[in-house]
């Protein structure tokens, strides 16, 4: 009788167990994985759901990045140093903003090393001489989106400051025409360059130049692009990236270059649920009308400057195919099983 009533109270308590893990396991939540986290790049790689983030902390503990994948964007599993400064020797900090793509069977993770600064910035400092511009844009490359990845070009792609842009922010897609394009900038200023067919090097346009400025009204940094329904939308971060003040924007274009009107704020601080919202990108299930935003945001209260969270909601439309404005939720989003 003892065994018998083990064994039942022993059934019951996995029932239980059971029950509270499903009913937990509903939504993501937000923040989505563990960790203090920044500027999220979100992307179906391999069959799977992949967000690889920014670090979150003093510039010189930011030497690796971690990546996050799911089946389901509910449940993440961590990777952790995908990339970190022993692959990728020219970079010593400040390793920010991933952006992940894949060709033809590669994966090609960009990245920004070292916030390099020019007599113009704001951390400018003569006596370091040309160390202040040693870093910029690289390229690390894999066979898988976990890695292993190796130091594609051995140097920066973009390592210059062309109409005011520091090369930090990258993101590359793919435009209608089949050409891969590079945006990118910090400072108040966003350029767009066109991708080598193995991304090797900038194509210079035919007017000789070898970024194009795009900057809109009030485009601070974190650019990022999508095209739905042959149409480009840019999105970008306004604001201070540490404060509340933080903010994104967005415009609609028929041309990768615009020109780009800005056309309202879609997300932003919510004092009863997290502040300094920004530096996001933007997830689109393929064969589904489902639309995510995947950003950083910072807890209330916030312990501190690089204390951000990586969360993501649910992105709709309106009729006009303008983009209505994000409601932020402790909740995240419901299981959406990528083999749906």
């Amino acid at each position: 009788m003892r065994n018998t009533c083990f064994l039942i109270l022993c059934g019951l308590w996995f029932s239980i167990s059971a029950q509270a893990q499903k009913a937990t396991d509903k939504t993501s939540g937000n923040p989505i994985f563990n960790g203090w986290y920044a500027d999220p790049e979100v992307a179906v790689l391999n069959d799977s759901y992949w967000i690889f983030p920014t670090y979150s902390a003093k510039y010189e503990e930011q030497v690796f990045l971690d990546a996050f994948s799911s089946d389901d964007l509910v449940h993440w599993e961590k990777h952790e140093h995908v990339l970190d400064t022993a692959i990728v020797p020219w970079v010593h900090k400040a390793m920010w903003a991933p952006s992940i793509i894949e060709k033809e069977g590669k994966y090609y993770l960009f990245f920004a090393g070292n916030d390099i600064q020019n007599e113009s910035g704001p951390y400018y400092d003569a006596s370091q001489g040309v160390k202040n511009k040693q870093g910029g844009i690289g390229i690390a490359v894999a066979d898988h989106p976990g890695g292993p990845y190796r130091d594609y070009l051995g140097k920066p792609l973009i390592q210059d400051f062309h109409h005011g842009a520091q090369p930090i922010d990258q993101y590359v897609f793919k435009a209608l025409d089949g050409q891969y394009y590079i945006v990118y900038g910090g400072w108040g200023h966003c350029n767009i360059g066109r991708l080598s067919d193995d991304f090797k090097r900038l194509v210079p346009f035919d007017d000789g130049q070898l970024v194009k400025e795009i900057t809109p009204e009030g485009y601070v940094e974190g650019p990022t692009f999508f095209i739905k329904n042959n149409t480009y939308y840019f999105m970008w971060s306004e604001g201070n990236w540490g404060d509340s003040s933080y903010r994104v924007a967005y415009a609609m274009a028929d041309s990768p270059f615009g020109p780009f009107e800005r056309a309202g704020t879609i997300l932003e601080q919510d004092p009863e649920i997290a502040t300094g919202a920004g530096h996001h990108s933007i997830l689109h299930v393929p064969n589904t009308n489902d639309w995510y935003i995947v950003y950083h945001r910072r807890p209330i209260p916030n312990q501190g400057r690089d204390h951000r969270v990586v969360c993501v909601d649910r992105l709709f439309f309106n009729e006009d195919q303008s983009i209505r404005p994000v409601r932020m939720t402790f909740e995240g989003v419901q299981a959406n099983p990528i083999n749906q």
